[in-house]
């Protein structure tokens, strides 16, 4: 261990403050058909390549693996069809 003594002489570094961040800004959270379905696809690939590896069955993992890339070519397709975020076909109701 180090007996070296810390020098006080060097200001602290500027910590941003929660004062710098606009909070008017609508993140949007992903809360959209396009997410929805991703996700959901995903973790239906996930439960299905959990139970393949725990019996232990490489194909059976194989198919939950790409059921997972599925989903993300579907919510990629539906975002791109206008059912993300701030999409064409989605109603912004206000939340």
């Amino acid at each position: 261990m180090s007996k070296a003594t810390v020098s006080g002489t060097k200001p602290a570094a500027a910590a941003k403050t929660h004062h710098d961040i606009d909070h008017s800004i609508d993140l949007g959270h992903g809360n959209s058909p396009a997410a929805w379905t991703c996700v959901i696809v995903m973790l239906i690939g996930a439960l299905i390549a959990s139970i393949a590896f725990v019996i232990a069955s490489t194909t059976i993992f194989v198919a939950g693996v790409v059921v997972m890339v599925i989903g993300l070519i579907a919510g990629f397709i539906m975002r791109k069809a206008g059912y993300g975020v701030g999409g064409s076909k989605i109603k912004n109701t206000g939340h």
